[in-house]
């Protein structure tokens, strides 16, 4: 079978994460990096869930949008934000 390579960039913090939790699991980052690939070409998906951080959502913002509304009119006074809102 022929070989091809791949070049991946990433955050160099994380690049070391990944080595290590690869050699904890005996593999090497390409063997992992082959893992995925094959799964996911198998599978014809992603083979984990991908979600968005639920803070980001808008109901959160605009939730966040009210209370430095609110602070910012009382004049950065304490307040309770009441989830009836």
């Amino acid at each position: 079978m022929a070989q091809t390579t791949i070049s991946v960039r990433m955050d160099d913090a994380l690049k070391k994460e990944f080595d290590c939790v690869c050699n904890d699991l005996g593999l090497s980052m390409t063997t992992a990096i082959t893992m995925l690939a094959k799964k996911m070409s198998r599978e014809k998906r992603i083979p984990f869930e991908v979600s968005v951080d639920p803070f980001y959502s808008s109901e959160n913002m605009e939730r966040l949008r009210k209370s430095i509304d609110q602070m910012e009119s009382t004049g950065g006074t304490i307040h309770e934000v009441n989830s009836d809102d």
